[in-house]
């Protein structure tokens, strides 16, 4: 399980507001919101757990399947895949065919993994919210993972997360100040 946090650009408040303790989403925090509960329709292998769409950011825990045991309960149907690029087989790159695959590998987003689950989320956000009245919408250029290792640490993120619209006004997402204080330890 992954404890995700993902930022608006700037920080800027594009999803809503906070009024007593409580987020009021805005259509563009209805679209993050929306896209969220999505995740797990788009890929099989993803359990969304706790999550919360904030003024400024969204905050989750996202729990990862083992692609082996999906793809037991998946039938042998024949399908097709989208944008894979042929082998080269030409006498051209014989020497060079293991090293350019090696290299190409690394290089490769891996399918149903936390890097490509978040990137397809916040483009599919920017996507919706641009056509509302956001034109200028961005994210935060990266996003924070925080691997759960127990039972104990799950339940404390839990806890952070539904707290998070009470404690706003003490959240560094909204005091940004603090934010670059802690940052640079600046007193």
């Amino acid at each position: 399980m992954y404890f995700i946090t993902i930022c608006v650009k700037d920080r800027e408040c594009l999803f809503g507001e906070i009024i007593h303790g409580k987020i009021i989403l805005n259509d563009a925090g209805k679209i993050a919101d929306e896209c969220w509960l999505k995740i797990s329709e788009h890929f099989l292998n993803v359990v969304l757990h706790e999550y919360i769409v904030m003024p400024n950011h969204v905050h989750g825990i996202i729990e990862l399947k083992r692609v082996d045991a999906i793809c037991n309960q998946i039938s042998n149907n024949v399908g097709t895949r989208h944008i894979v690029s042929l082998p080269d087989n030409s006498e051209s790159s014989v020497g060079t065919s293991h090293v350019m695959s090696q290299h190409n590998q690394f290089s490769k987003p891996i399918p149903g993994s936390i890097s490509v689950i978040i990137q397809q989320y916040k483009s599919s956000v920017t996507r919706f919210v641009n056509k509302t009245n956001v034109s200028h919408f961005r994210w935060q250029s990266r996003f924070y993972e925080h691997i759960i290792r127990d039972e104990k640490s799950y339940h404390r993120i839990s806890e952070y997360i539904i707290n998070n619209p009470k404690n706003w006004k003490d959240d560094d997402f909204f005091n940004f100040t603090s934010l670059i204080r802690k940052t640079y330890k600046i007193i």
